[in-house]
């Protein structure tokens, strides 16, 4: 827009112009231009510009004249008329006159540019083009009228949002008409106010960009209308509490304007009084709700529905985040809905509703019991607790057997290993292999197993046998495998692990001397687990074993080419094997009435042996011998697989067809009980080779028994139940007896080399040294009782002056 009238400058003006154009023209062909010169000609160039817009006239296109050479136009080259090295200087002289404002330009320029801002208060269309405008404010900055133009917008702004807050003082109209009025009211003051600044943007961009104390134009604006209308009690009262109640009818499950929610939300973000006007009342009123929605579902529902809802109310919140909260409302409010209804209540759910959890395998919900617990403090502390004694109170149910019920304890050892996995599953599906969680399932498996001493350490080295034996078909050698790596889990819990050495060496001797072992790859496999698990002292009678069964297997092959050119006594093989007596269990000798043809083969044997070692002695187990014997019934010839006594008793029938139990036990000299246990399995039980008279399932010493040639049965080859496979109480009883004297052994060597070590110690100093080395559970009074035997022996003596210290006799 001209800053004057329509005056033509004067002809002596034009003509200067004109020289000067022409000298410039000329100048910009030269080679070189010196910085004065251009400093010069870039002060010249916008005086004469502002010369120009002052006498109403275009301003002048430099670039376009040329030189008045008699109306030519001609290319000139810049090298022409120019020497090297030559500099040429212009000098440029100022205007004589200063171009001066009419005296009224400020007060028309501004009513102009007040007219404009009120049209777009009252959204009516601007008289003047928006070039126009701009130009008008650039003007009045540039001859230093800045700050009056800022003063006087930001009044004429400030009345206009004045007069906007009477409608919101109307008590009449309700909550969410008051926001939808609300919402427009900040919608229009935003849309004005970009207008407002598109227009005054040069003001914007220099006087206020060069002082820092005054707020740009966009932020008087928010400043005015956070002043005047959000900032008024009772409007900011009625837009809050109006904001609160669609957040909680949307919370109570009613379709709300979530973008009327986010408009208003952002409109205190921008006036930054979210934090003090909303986001505190709002976290009270979420902490108030969920208060009492929490108190109430605890007694209304069980635990996975509860955690359902709790998940449930954190994805809602979760998505008002998303939707229209601020961002910097997330923390305080998950940290609130957290609290309300997770930690405040994690015994209480824990109580109601892990056990069952635990109990029936229920993953997902243990999976989000995990999920939530993690996000509270101290919720995954009170879960692992709470998971270790479910635990430790399932398992002792299992393991404690205070009715002796032998049925219970032959499904222990399956039930704890499905427990195991039962728990393994849940710890790796449910609680992310959590480590903590890990330790404590192991430290409560170890404390519950050991509830019952001894006996799950016996019952485990049986359950192995069972697997390993020959008649196990129910798993391939992986399946056996994986078994057994989940028995020595169990194994490593257990304390007493010479009780499970006993049993076991007694059990493996039954399976390499009956040969029923399922595998000799798995025998060793369970062999080698066992010594990386326990050390090469623990196996090595066990691996004298399997030795004494390779060199026995050698001695009979040797023996077989020595008999080749003998002949058999009565028509009769022998298989023996040899047995070092400090590797394998310890059996009593029973000494038996043999056949004259059995006991001339051991003779023979005997002589053979003893010629390739001397200085060896022989003992003959009769206990532990096996035969196969032919039979002729009356449906044909069978074989019968039978042990030695059952043997002698069969043999007496080739003899006679019937005998009494007396006579029997005259003629074999197997002890009664033995021979009770014998007669039954040969008459009583599923193959009845023998008849007894009267009939009955027990045996009496009157009974008598005849041979039964009618007997039948499908297969060829009969294995009638050998006694010796089947362990009795007294069996049991010895077992367990040579495990307390081993053990007391084990603690009389250990309190000697401690006392040798120390030479002088106290008592309890002693106990506690006893229980650093000693593997298995002890009382404290047995080792008191041992300790008074080694003093007995002169191993060690009480100090003379204090009873409570020992010295080491050497």
């Amino acid at each position: 827009m001209p800053l004057s009238s329509t005056n033509k400058a004067p002809l002596h003006e034009q003509k200067k112009r004109e020289d000067y154009n022409n000298h410039r023209k000329r100048k910009t062909n030269e080679n070189q231009v010196s910085p004065s010169s251009l400093h010069l000609h870039k002060k010249f160039r916008d005086d004469a510009e502002f010369g120009t817009m002052c006498d109403g006239q275009r301003r002048a296109n430099f670039s376009a004249l040329t030189s008045p050479s008699n109306g030519l136009h001609k290319n000139v080259s810049p090298l022409m008329n120019s020497k090297p090295g030559s500099t040429k200087k212009l000098i440029i002289k100022n205007f004589k006159e200063k171009p001066k404002l009419p005296d009224n330009y400020q007060e028309q320029t501004w009513e102009k540019l007040k007219e404009s801002v009120q049209a777009i208060h009252n959204s009516t269309a601007i008289t003047s083009s928006l070039e126009e405008l701009y130009q008008a404010v650039e003007n009045m900055c540039s001859h230093k009228m800045a700050v009056a133009l800022y003063d006087q917008l930001k009044v004429v702004c400030e009345q206009h949002v004045k007069m906007n807050v009477n409608q919101f003082l109307v008590d009449s109209i309700d909550s969410e008409q008051f926001l939808k009025m609300m919402d427009a009211c900040w919608q229009d003051h935003c849309r004005q106010m970009i207008m407002i600044r598109s227009i005054f943007l040069f003001l914007d961009r220099t006087y206020v960009l060069q002082n820092s104390s005054i707020p740009s134009i966009w932020d008087m604006g928010l400043e005015l209308f956070r002043q005047h209308i959000i900032s008024n009690r009772v409007v900011q009262g009625r837009c809050v509490d109006g904001l609160l109640l669609l957040i909680e009818r949307e919370r109570n499950g009613e379709a709300v304007d979530r973008q009327l929610l986010k408009s208003l939300l952002r409109m205190l973000s921008d006036l930054q009084i979210y934090q003090n006007a909303f986001e505190v009342k709002f976290l009270e009123a979420t902490e108030s709700l969920y208060a009492l929605e929490g108190q109430r579902l605890m007694q209304e529902r069980d635990v996975p529905e509860y955690l359902g809802h709790v998940e449930k109310r954190l994805n809602e919140e979760s998505e008002r985040l998303l939707h229209y909260l601020d961002q910097s409302t997330k923390k305080s409010l998950v940290a609130c809905v957290e609290k309300q209804l997770i930690e405040k209540h994690l015994s209480a759910l824990l109580q109601k509703g892990l056990d069952l959890l635990l109990e029936q395998n229920r993953t997902n919900d243990l999976t989000l019991l995990y999920q939530l617990f993690s996000r509270v403090k101290d919720g995954l502390k009170e879960l692992c607790t709470g998971t270790a004694a479910y635990i430790k109170k399932t398992g002792r149910l299992y393991v404690v057997n205070p009715e002796d019920d032998q049925e219970k304890d032959k499904d222990l050892v399956q039930q704890l290993l499905d427990f195991k996995d039962k728990m393994d599953t849940i710890i790796a599906v449910c609680f992310q292999k959590n480590e903590k969680f890990v330790n404590a399932m192991k430290e409560s498996f170890e404390h519950f197993i050991n509830q019952r001493q001894n006996k799950p350490a016996e019952l485990i080295a049986k359950y192995v046998d069972f697997k390993l034996r020959a008649g196990n078909k129910e798993a391939t050698e992986e399946e056996l495998e994986r078994l057994l790596d989940k028995i020595m889990v169990l194994f490593r819990f257990i304390h007493g692990k010479d009780v499970f050495e006993a049993f076991y060496k007694k059990d493996l001797a039954k399976r390499l001397l009956v040969g029923k072992s399922a595998s000799v790859d798995a025998e060793k496999s369970m062999l080698s687990k066992l010594k990386q698990e326990c050390g090469g002292g623990f196996t090595s009678k066990l691996e004298g074993m399997f030795k004494d069964m390779e060199l026995s297997k050698d001695i009979m092959l040797a023996f077989k080419q020595h008999m080749q050119d003998r002949q058999s006594p009565g028509h009769i093989d022998l298989t023996v094997n040899i047995l070092t007596m400090g590797y394998w269990p310890t059996y009593l000798p029973m000494e038996v009435h043999l056949p004259a043809e059995m006991i001339k083969f051991q003779e023979i044997f005997k002589k053979f042996y003893l010629g390739k070692h001397s200085g060896r002695k022989l003992q003959w187990q009769s206990t532990l011998g096996h035969c196969v014997l032919k039979a002729k019934f009356n449906v044909g010839s069978k074989e019968l697989q039978v042990s030695l006594f059952q043997t002698l008793c069969l043999l007496m029938f080739n003899d006679g067809g019937e005998f009494s139990f007396e006579d029997i036990k005259q003629a074999t000299a197997i002890e009664e009980g033995e021979l009770k246990r014998t007669l039954q399995s040969l008459a009583c039980g599923k193959a009845r080779v023998l008849s007894k008279i009267p009939k009955g399932k027990d045996i009496d010493n009157k009974d008598r028994f005849i041979y039964n040639g009618d007997f039948k049965h499908k297969l060829f080859r009969i294995k009638i139940n050998q006694i010796q496979m089947k362990e009795t109480q007294e069996e049991n009883t010895n077992t367990t007896e040579r495990v307390f004297q081993d053990r007391q052994y084990q603690v009389d060597a250990a309190i000697v080399r401690i006392m040798k070590t120390r030479k002088t110690l106290t008592h309890n100093l002693l106990i506690s040294e006893l229980y650093n080395q000693l593997k298995f559970p002890v009382k404290p009074s047995d080792l008191k009782k041992r300790i008074e035997s080694l003093i007995d022996r002169d191993y060690m003596e009480r100090d003379k002056d204090n009873s409570n210290t020992y010295h080491y006799v050497a």
